[in-house]
């Protein structure tokens, strides 16, 4: 009566898990623990540990060997995004730099460039675009040419750049703006203004202003 009861709680006690105890033989002590962490332990997480990561297909698909990190390329190539103009070296040059030592693969890198380069050039325009203005607001308020005979001042000016420039610098002016700097504008219309004032020289005062001019340029001639 008392073997049968010892190997009836036995397997009751193990809920189905394998006993190496044979019936009507008490469980050491070694094996009560063996059972008892057989039943605590779940049935995924014995699964799981029946298999070996390290022997396992690694992200690559080979067996023990891990995919390797995607790092920095030796040298990063950028492409200008579309609607953009082309990257300034020195800045691709700064950015690069900056890349790298985060170890920022090529794609990610061109990422943040192309986020990044929008942004900038509108601020860049803005900024030229408020310079544009403080220019204009300067020349019109200007105490040499501007108030109210701006406009005629701006004739004068024109006249000069059209007796003096060349179509580049007439190009050069309109494409940057700088037409409408102040100190721009100063220059040619002085210019203006001496080309355009007629002055009356007696014909005796002119001969010797001629002379004296000569004798300027030719020190060492033997003219009276």
């Amino acid at each position: 009566m008392t073997n049968e009861t010892q190997a009836t709680q036995a397997a009751t006690t193990t809920e189905g898990a394998e006993s190496n105890t044979a019936p009507g033989e008490t469980p050491t002590g070694g094996e009560q623990q063996e059972q008892q962490a057989a039943r605590q332990q779940p049935q995924g997480q014995a699964d799981a540990a029946s298999t070996d990561p390290a022997q396992g297909a690694g992200a690559d698909g080979e067996a023990g060997k891990p995919k390797p990190a995607e790092g920095a390329p030796e040298k990063y190539e950028f492409q200008a995004p579309e609607g953009t103009e082309a990257f300034d070296s020195q800045v691709l040059d700064a950015f690069s730099a900056v890349a790298k030592d985060l170890n920022l693969p090529q794609e990610q890198a061109q990422q943040i460039l192309d986020k990044m380069t929008p942004v900038i050039q509108a601020r860049q325009v803005e900024q030229l675009q408020a310079a544009h203005d403080q220019w204009i607001q300067a020349a019109e308020t200007d105490k040499e040419f501007g108030g109210e005979k701006l406009q005629e001042n701006m004739a004068v000016a024109k006249k000069a750049l059209d007796t003096f420039g060349s179509p580049e610098l007439r190009t050069l002016l309109n494409q940057s703006g700088l037409g409408n700097h102040p100190e721009i504008i100063r220059a040619f219309y002085r210019a203006g203004k001496a080309i355009s004032e007629d002055r009356f020289i007696p014909s005796g005062q002119a001969n010797a202003a001629a002379g004296a001019n000569a004798k300027r340029l030719y020190p060492n001639s033997n003219m009276n």
